[in-house]
């Protein structure tokens, strides 16, 4: 009778049972709705790509595809051979031995990461060009006049396009290689040597298979930034898949076409993370950070020094040096002669303007996502994360493509819609304006918010939540109070890699930019095309000074040897997730 009287009247019974699941559907109903709107993209090129390109399928399989999946193929194949060699070279080398200027080669083997692919490309076809400063200067030395008695091998080739992505990417494998290198177990590497073994044989069957976890992730993510390029390909005249897709919907104007190529670049994308991940499968092989400790690294002499820090600087030199030296001088030139462009100030103000409000919009969205889990932690919240990240693995070029239907379909409507009901036209309200370039770079960057904010709350011990709860602070109050305050370092990196990312970007903003609208990035595609480098080079160092921004926090990061985020989800510091 007690257990009768005490229980729930039957109108109630019903009500508190559906209180978790109304709690849950409220928590992770935004998460699902983020996840929904980077799918959407996805789902609508499947579509679009199934209602077929007629005639013209037949001249895709017969004349684009076969020479766009071989480029492409052999593009990536020399850029992994290229990355991995540098990438893992460079880190074996700041980690295993010590010389004279070891501590600032450590962050100086992350400037390449400022300079855009494409920003690289336009410097060295003006540097290498058959009467560009190098081979003039050296015609000069020799004493030769015609230009044609002295020619260098022409960068407009697949070897050129290969050399200038690897030496430009290659910090993603150095970065992650490097935290995996560090991490260590000095015990292993000292068996290894009391056994006899000298360097080459401890670096080769001690320390790369620990790495293995780092490498894969370093080199996805590297191989992702090649597939995603447009700029660099196309001007050095390598005819990718990301360059077919452009090409095929702009000058052919089929975008059904454009969506059938852009799924096999998604194929691509699949094995990449699906290769990735099989990198990573022997997750046994990491140790736990209470039994790591880094292992000194050997001191070098005079000589060997010398060498080593000549090999380290290499990289730097060709894939920073020579290009931001380049845009430097040009830029003086431009000023001196002529002034600033007319319009770079708008496009300035344009670039600064839709990178803030998608940076904004990914941080906002991220932050739901990222704070979902952490109320209502379990499969289903964690799933939603890593589903609302992916849009970091998708090219910028299939992303745009996947939005141009969508958003058209939805502007016709509403235009329908309120000529009926108002007699009032809307326009392209959606496809028209920067929101289709918000939607596309809030979708397409929304992992490093996501991933960051995860991060600085996975510090924060649930304790503290749990003492709060208990003193009667409500769910805002924790926020505002607690966790906002203490995820100010995470949000602040957030901020700065979305910003810079949103201004370097190129593939989506060709694609969905408003007409007569013109970002930084889409200026220097303009005067690379036209072959007017001096007028480009002002935009491209605009773009390499704000680049140098979050460089600058990832070699303040490296310190404590943090790993780089993979498109498949956050990485741990030790390289697994």
């Amino acid at each position: 009778m007690d257990g009768a009287r005490l229980s729930p009247p039957p109108l109630l019974a019903v009500p508190m049972k559906l209180a978790p699941v109304f709690k849950q559907s409220l928590t992770l109903g935004p998460s699902g709705a983020v996840a929904g709107l980077v799918a959407a993209p996805i789902v609508a090129l499947a579509v679009i790509a199934a209602e077929g390109s007629g005639d013209l399928w037949p001249h895709l399989v017969d004349y684009v595809l076969p020479r766009a999946l071989s480029q492409t193929a052999t593009l990536l194949a020399g850029v992994a051979a290229l990355v991995l060699f540098l990438g893992i070279g460079t880190a074996w080398l700041v980690t295993s031995f010590d010389f004279r200027g070891r501590g600032v080669l450590e962050w100086a083997l992350l400037l390449p990461l400022a300079v855009p692919t494409y920003v690289v490309a336009f410097a060295y076809l003006d540097v290498l060009h058959p009467v560009g400063p190098l081979q003039t200067g050296l015609r000069d030395l020799f004493g030769i006049a015609d230009p044609r008695g002295l020619r260098l091998p022409d960068v407009r080739s697949m070897a050129g396009c290969i050399l200038l992505l690897g030496f430009v990417l290659y910090p993603y494998v150095y970065l992650s290689t490097r935290a995996m290198f560090v991490l260590q177990p000095a015990a292993e590497i000292e068996a290894a040597r009391i056994l006899g073994a000298g360097p080459v044989r401890i670096f080769v069957h001690v320390m790369l298979p620990f790495a293995r976890p780092g490498i894969a992730v370093g080199a996805s993510l590297a191989l992702m930034e090649a597939l995603n390029d447009i700029g660099a390909a196309e001007f050095l005249g390598v005819r990718t898949l990301t360059v077919s897709v452009y090409s095929t919907w702009i000058n052919r104007s089929s975008l059904p076409g454009a969506a059938q190529i852009a799924l096999l670049m998604l194929a691509v994308v699949v094995t990449l993370i699906l290769i990735e991940r099989w990198g990573r499968r022997h997750r046994d092989e990491a140790v736990s950070s209470e039994t790591t400790h880094a292992m000194p690294p050997r001191a070098l002499g005079r000589w060997g020094g010398a060498l080593a820090l000549a090999l380290g600087t290499l990289p730097v030199f060709l894939g920073f040096g020579v290009p931001a030296a380049y845009l430097v001088v040009e830029t003086a030139k431009r000023l001196r002669l002529s002034g600033l462009p007319a319009t770079i100030l708008a496009e300035t103000g344009n670039t600064i303007a839709i990178a803030a409000i998608s940076t904004a919009v990914a941080l906002l969205l991220g932050f739901g996502v990222a704070y979902a889990a952490r109320l209502l932690p379990g499969r289903a919240a964690t799933a939603l994360a890593r589903f609302a990240s992916l849009g970091y693995a998708v090219p910028g070029t299939v992303l745009a493509l996947g939005l141009l239907a969508p958003l058209a379909a939805f502007d016709n409507a509403l235009d329908a819609a309120m000529r009926d009901l108002a007699g009032i036209s809307t326009g392209l309200l959606l496809s028209g304006s920067g929101a289709a370039l918000v939607y596309a770079y809030a979708a397409r960057f929304l992992v490093i918010p996501v991933g960051g904010i995860e991060a600085g709350l996975s510090k924060i011990s649930l304790t503290v939540d749990d003492t709060a709860r208990t003193l009667g602070a409500s769910t805002f109050q924790r926020l505002s109070r607690l966790h906002l305050p203490l995820l100010r370092p995470a949000l602040a990196a957030a901020t700065l890699l979305v910003f810079v990312d949103c201004m370097k970007e190129l593939p989506a903003t060709l694609l969905l930019r408003p007409l007569g609208f013109e970002t930084l990035a889409t200026h220097l595609y303009a005067e690379a095309s036209r072959g007017t480098y001096e007028d480009g080079a002002v935009a491209a160092l605009l773009i390499v000074a704000a680049g140098l921004l979050p460089v600058m926090l990832l070699a303040r990061m490296g310190r404590g040897h943090e790993a780089p985020e993979s498109p498949a989800g956050p990485v741990d510091n030790d390289g697994i997730r």
